[in-house]
């Protein structure tokens, strides 16, 4: 058998069966094999699942081998999906047969869903109801979500629209699940455990599409932990932190030991490790996310704390959150238990200052004010994390590039999930709904999202009716606007009045001017903005002015501009452009262009033609230049 040359697992079966049984060669002297040998060709790897469904039927010892419950189809699922297997439990009892019709039926409905969706909302944001198809599969969620993560992993630059909604329906559903979890969390008792859990779900509502876990975050810091023992160990070798099980501390009450603990912790995280507070790059949401303070070592104060409080706790040391203005800090005992305390009794630990420990007096040098006692006292886990979201509330507020204002939605989210009756921030989210175009998919629907948050608003503070009122006939101006669509606007090259447009949706082109590289996504035979915005654009000042075409661009910077057909030219060295929109209007990059998706093309029916003939005269003009 071992001189057999075999190419395949059919090929194997074949010719384990001629060794077997030279003279009655065939599929029936199979079931002599040993069965070992008969499970090890079916689980290969080379057999699908058709032909394991074809072989167990040939007769009863295959099919006990091919048992649904049994290795050679959970080898099956195992192949297919590999990401999955981490849901199951070794000890637990599982139809792999039945497992594998389910997801493989999931992944048939996801997709169905994920092409619709181009269709369905190319012309505007997705809306509120838009995810309700994905919500009322029945079925594993998990699955769902590993078919949108196979469609994202697909390789090469194709698929860019199933790619795009793929990554929209997989934002949703994890952000849902995620915020679910926190509201469920916000419910429990407090404890200093739950400090570092409540920060990670922070993290992952921001970050969906990453894969984080809390018990990663833990192992990460559990590796430090060990590093703060090695060190340990050098200044007390009796110290009881060591003495400590993985998972398990309890405190430490005398003060010398301690500041063993905290000398240690300072020398590993600030010269060994070094970590630092994030001065240069202060305002980046990335200093906020646990995931990433460990990954590049860096943060603000409130994430420094956090980090340096679950690793002082694991070692015995019991340091408090305090949420001091400007500058969050913790706060170390100094006094006798069960003594009557006031501020002066602790030492302030400042972990983004590399662990300096602060008397009050310096706490208030380091703000340059001078604060009440009530400040230095101990906070809870949900003003930790309202602090926190509040910061990313700020950052999102400051977004200049990102059009779609991610993370200023992400953290509104947040807030109104931990206080849901803050008028200010639900006016704010209904403006933002309504700037970004967010409605639900029918505009005849009588509860829309937009409408429902304004009339929580009146309800909570009727002074705010002028700001709701405002908002509630923009919201009603627009419904009655979707009633008159007139339908797709399609646009001719062919026609007369588009005689000047020289370029087409697909191409990649460089800004004369400011030098950014872009790809055309629409255009108009001339200027069809207000006159407010091309005065301040200075159109005017062109040589053409407005009266040229312009162009719908998406830039390498995430933006999205207008440009006149005077201030653009081919982009003679044409790259792929990152821009999270590509997907929405290009099904593919060829290398040299995009390629239009359905609906797009649909708006520009003569256009993709247009782009071959460009790009065939660009490169030959290049080779003439050349030569």
């Amino acid at each position: 058998m071992a001189a057999a040359a075999v190419d395949s697992a059919m090929e194997v079966v074949q010719a384990l069966a001629e060794e077997a049984a030279p003279e009655t060669a065939g599929l029936s002297c199979l079931v002599n094999l040993p069965g070992e040998v008969l499970e090890y060709i079916l689980c290969s790897g080379s057999l699908s699942a058709a032909d394991i469904s074809r072989i167990s039927s040939t007769c009863r010892r295959l099919r006990e081998l091919c048992q649904s419950s049994g290795k050679v189809w959970k080898e099956q699922f195992r192949v297919r999906w590999p990401s999955l297997m981490k849901h199951y439990s070794p000890t637990d009892y599982v139809n792999w047969l039945e497992e594998y019709k389910v997801r493989q039926k999931a992944g048939l409905e996801a997709r169905k869903i994920v092409a619709s969706f181009s269709k369905r909302f190319f012309s505007e944001h997705v809306p509120c109801n838009g995810f309700s198809d994905i919500e009322n599969l029945e079925g594993p969620e998990i699955f769902f979500e590993d078919e949108l993560v196979c469609i994202l992993n697909m390789e090469g630059r194709k698929a860019l629209t199933w790619k795009y909604y793929a990554k929209k329906i997989l934002y949703y559903l994890r952000q849902q699940k995620i915020l679910n979890n926190l509201k469920a969390f916000l419910q429990h008792s407090d404890d200093y455990e739950s400090y570092l859990e409540g920060a990670v779900y922070i993290d992952q509502y921001c970050n969906p599409l990453s894969e984080i876990s809390l018990k990663d975050i833990h192992a990460q810091i559990d590796s430090i932990v060990e590093l703060v023992c090695k060190t340990l160990r050098g200044i007390n070798s009796r110290h009881p932190s060591l003495a400590f099980k993985a998972g398990e501390s309890s405190m430490i009450m005398e003060i010398e030991l301690q500041s063993q603990v905290l000398d240690a912790m300072n020398y590993v995280l600030y010269d060994q490790l070094k970590f630092k507070g994030n001065r240069m790059d202060y305002y980046n949401a990335l200093n906020l996310y646990m995931h990433q303070v460990l990954i590049r070592r860096t943060g603000i104060p409130i994430s420094m704390s956090l980090l340096y409080m679950t690793i002082a706790r694991k070692l015995g040391v019991p340091l408090e959150p305090v949420n001091f203005p400007s500058h969050f800090l913790l706060r170390w005992c100094q006094g006798a238990e069960g003594a009557t305390l006031d501020i002066f009794d602790y030492i302030y630990i400042d972990a983004f200052g590399k662990g300096r420990q602060l008397t009050v007096k310096e706490c208030e040098y380091l703000i340059g004010q001078h604060v009440t006692a009530a400040l230095y006292g101990v906070v809870n886990v949900k003003k930790v994390l309202q602090r926190m979201v509040g910061n990313l509330l700020s950052l999102g507020k400051r977004e200049g590039i990102d059009q779609s204002y991610q993370l200023l939605r992400d953290s509104l989210d947040l807030y109104l999930a931990m206080y849901p009756d803050q008028v200010q921030l639900l006016l704010l989210q209904a403006r933002l709904y309504f700037h970004l175009g967010i409605w639900p998919e029918k505009s005849f629907c009588l509860v829309l999202k937009v409408l429902d948050i304004l009339q929580h608003i009146q309800t909570l503070d009727p002074g705010q009716h002028g700001a709701v009122g405002y908002l509630v006939q923009h919201t009603l101006e627009h419904i009655e606007r979707k009633k008159e669509d007139v339908g797709v606007e399609v646009k001719l090259r062919s026609h007369e009045k588009h005689r000047d447009v020289c370029y087409s949706i697909g191409l990649i082109m460089k800004h004369k001017r400011y030098g950014y590289n872009c790809v055309i996504y629409g255009w108009d035979p001339t200027c069809m903005m207000g006159h407010e915005w091309i005065r301040n654009m200075n159109v005017h000042s062109l040589p053409h002015g407005h009266h040229q075409p312009f162009y719908n661009v998406l830039v390498e910077d995430g933006s999205c501009r207008y440009a006149a057909q005077e201030n653009l030219e081919y982009n003679v060295e044409p790259q792929e452009i990152s821009h999270p929109d590509v997907g929405r209007y290009f099904s593919e990059f060829t290398g040299t262009h995009y390629i239009p998706n359905a609906e797009l093309e649909l708006r520009y029916p003569e256009d993709l033609g247009s782009v071959y003939e460009a790009v065939q005269n660009i490169y030959s003009a290049e080779k003439e230049h050349v030569q």
